[in-house]
């Protein structure tokens, strides 16, 4: 294969053109009418938005390197490694726990509903606890390290973190009987949403989107997500229904008085590959190796990011108790309580 061939191949690849063009190729569209179909109308959409929110932040001089190297340098990575592992452990998540279910929630608009409710619980667990569980930490926090919100975001991601999304999301939507066929439909709706949440200021400003901010999870609230400030980590977990962060008391709007930062908390090396995919880990595994007794190795592992065994716990939920407490004591005009909202200042993400 000659260079041109294959730049002309990845290029087809990056704007999922491929499907659309063997349709057109065809001449045969009632492809449109089945969920593959409707997959393979989706998937373009998100790409050309990324050029013209790189070639638009350059036309307004906002263009920084290190808001898009590293993503998009991971997303040629994880397309080395991991192309074919979601499949795979999707199928055998349906094999292993679809004979669970009690029924089977199918091609129906009641059963879309249904099912969207209950992957947006699988959403919730999964997100959840790759924030409250260090060694899930590790695998989630590639994506969080970008210091910038564009689209290219939705590329920064360890290719193992796809593997334990799709176990926890995919079986616990098979035990909750959503049929595959559902189960397939809804992973492209939410596909879609997930990766267009990422929109950057340069193309949307405003991520609001007026009334539909108080109904569906918006840019502004997954903006919200991915912020280090300490009132705003660790919420917004879902992605297209806000119904289970209201559940679980997690639901956090943005606030026009605190300006998001975006990043994890600890400084990532700018433009380094290597420390935003496997930076956490190597933390991770010098807190294991200098705690004292399994025990506290052990729970280096399972406990939340910034938890110590010596009791000085420097977690989100620690660091913003802290400051809750602290704004509650400080006058209502303290600078310095409104400085510490509007930055983020703990160790941990």
């Amino acid at each position: 294969m000659g260079v041109l061939e294959w730049m002309h191949d990845q290029l087809i690849q990056f704007f999922g053109l491929g499907p659309l063009l063997e349709m057109l190729a065809k001449g045969d569209y009632r492809a449109l009418l089945t969920v593959d179909g409707f997959g393979n109308l989706l998937s373009p959409l998100i790409p050309p938005l990324l050029v013209f929110e790189l070639l638009r932040s350059v036309a307004i001089k906002t263009f920084k390197r290190e808001d898009y190297q590293v993503p998009l340098l991971l997303m040629v990575l994880n397309r080395f490694i991991g192309n074919f592992i979601t499949i795979a452990m999707v199928g055998l998540c349906i094999g292993l726990f679809q004979r669970f279910a009690l029924f089977q929630a199918g091609l129906t608009w009641y059963g879309l509903l249904y099912g969207y409710v209950a992957w947006e619980l699988s959403h919730f667990v999964y997100h959840f606890l790759a924030h409250k569980v260090r060694l899930l930490w590790c695998l989630h926090s590639t994506h969080h390290a970008p210091v910038a919100m564009n689209l290219s975001v939705n590329y920064a991601h360890i290719f193992l973190e796809g593997v334990y999304a799709d176990f926890v999301r995919t079986s616990i939507c098979m035990v909750l009987g959503v049929s595959p066929p559902l189960l397939i439909l809804i992973m492209i709706i939410d596909g879609f949403w997930g990766q267009f949440i990422h929109l950057g200021e340069n193309v949307l400003k405003d991520g609001r989107l007026g009334v539909l901010n108080r109904i569906i999870l918006t840019p502004s609230h997954h903006r919200v997500h991915h912020a280090r400030n300490v009132l705003y980590m660790d919420t917004n977990f879902c992605n297209l229904l806000s119904i289970w962060d209201r559940v679980f008391g997690t639901y956090l709007e943005q606030r026009d008085d605190i300006r998001i930062e975006y990043g994890i908390t600890r400084p990532v090396k700018p433009y380094s590959v290597l420390d935003a995919y496997l930076g956490e880990f190597y933390l991770l595994g010098k807190d294991v190796w200098k705690a004292p007794g399994l025990r506290n190795k052990l729970l280096y592992l399972v406990m939340p990011p910034g938890w110590s065994h010596d009791g000085n716990h420097k977690t989100a939920k620690a660091a913003k108790q802290a400051l809750l407490e602290a704004a509650s004591m400080a006058q209502p005009a303290d600078p310095l309580a409104i400085d510490e909202l509007t930055s983020g200042t703990s160790p941990a993400a």
